[in-house]
């Protein structure tokens, strides 16, 4: 029979895993950042935690982004729930990406906002096969 650490299962689990998985404290701040995310976005760990969200937020997103940000952190509530959500993010060399993402918001004991974890994937080459196929179906359908 194997014996194992729950508490270390679930640190493996989290920091080898191929998605982007981090988390942002109520201030918006990089707290936790795994190898996905590395690999996804090209930051290294020790570079992004302690930086901003504003990291992988394409400029033109930024203001929209932390409206809602401070709004749920002052509320609570999200009113993305369990949604996968779809945007673009920003790499470390400037280059743009389609992103799906879920989030967790996390709680204190008094059922306030610590800040928000998620868990991202890369979904850029999908999305540049749907934007073909969408060109190519317009492209016969005005020929018709």
């Amino acid at each position: 029979m194997n014996n194992f650490d729950p508490v270390k299962l679930n640190y493996e689990i989290v920091s080898r895993a191929p998605d982007a998985i981090m988390y942002a404290d109520r201030d918006g701040i990089i707290r936790m950042w795994n190898k996905g995310a590395e690999r996804i976005f090209g930051y290294p760990a020790d570079q992004a935690i302690g930086q901003s969200l504003d990291l992988i937020i394409p400029e033109k997103l930024r203001e929209r982004h932390w409206e809602g940000y401070r709004k749920t952190m002052a509320t609570g509530e999200t009113r993305y729930g369990t949604a996968l959500l779809a945007v673009p993010a920003m790499r470390h060399d400037g280059s743009r990406l389609s992103t799906e993402f879920s989030i967790i918001m996390l709680l204190d004991d008094e059922n306030k906002p610590l800040g928000v974890a998620a868990i991202m994937r890369d979904v850029s080459e999908r999305h540049a096969k749907e934007k073909k196929l969408r060109e190519r179906l317009a492209e016969l359908e005005s020929v018709t």
